[in-house]
């Protein structure tokens, strides 16, 4: 994957990257390393970073946020099946599936799945898949990060660490990373 050199062909002096939100946290920890260095190569030498990051916190915590009393993290995870459908075409029901959400302590990351309900086929295209009753589809990974682990990654990726900032409940953090040179 690349950034579009097109649109920074013109800019001149320091660039500065902003990346929002804990996004950052669906990356495997080398696929975000991976995805740092490639926006380092965009702002070059000079340039900085802004990242939002997702902090390690309380397991009861993340389990009770991914699976809100509201039902919205279920929706957002079920809506896969619906998009599937829709966008590719995929013959499968919806309804015979179920949001599942937990913190993987070992890997330091929240999974969402799918469970299916019962046995079924799912078609896309010539392609079909066989699920048992109770079987997952791991649909998405959140990782959370300490503050010195998102460092390392950051290191890794070839930044340096210029400030950090988090919210009075150490929840949530920002990273004002440099880049060399």
């Amino acid at each position: 994957a690349a950034l579009p050199e097109e649109a920074m062909r013109d800019v001149k002096g320091r660039r500065l990257g902003f990346f929002p939100g804990s996004t950052i946290g669906n990356f495997t920890r080398s696929d975000a390393a991976d995805f740092m260095a490639l926006i380092r190569s965009v702002m070059g030498p000079g340039g900085a970073l802004l990242i939002g990051v997702d902090l390690k916190k309380d397991e009861a915590r993340l389990n009770a946020a991914y699976n809100d009393a509201a039902g919205y993290t279920a929706a957002f995870n079920l809506n896969l099946l619906h998009r599937m459908k829709r966008e590719l075409g995929a013959e499968l029901d919806p309804d015979a599936f179920e949001h599942v959400a937990f913190y993987n302590d070992a890997e330091g990351r929240v999974e969402m799945h799918l469970r299916s309900l019962k046995a079924q086929t799912i078609r896309i295209g010539s392609d079909s898949f066989d699920l048992a009753a109770g079987e997952q589809v791991h649909s998405e990974n959140s990782h959370k990060y300490g503050i010195e682990e998102f460092t390392a990654v950051a290191q890794r990726a070839g930044f340096e660490s210029a400030a950090v900032w988090t919210d009075p409940d150490n929840l949530f953090s920002i990273h004002y990373l440099t880049i060399p040179g």
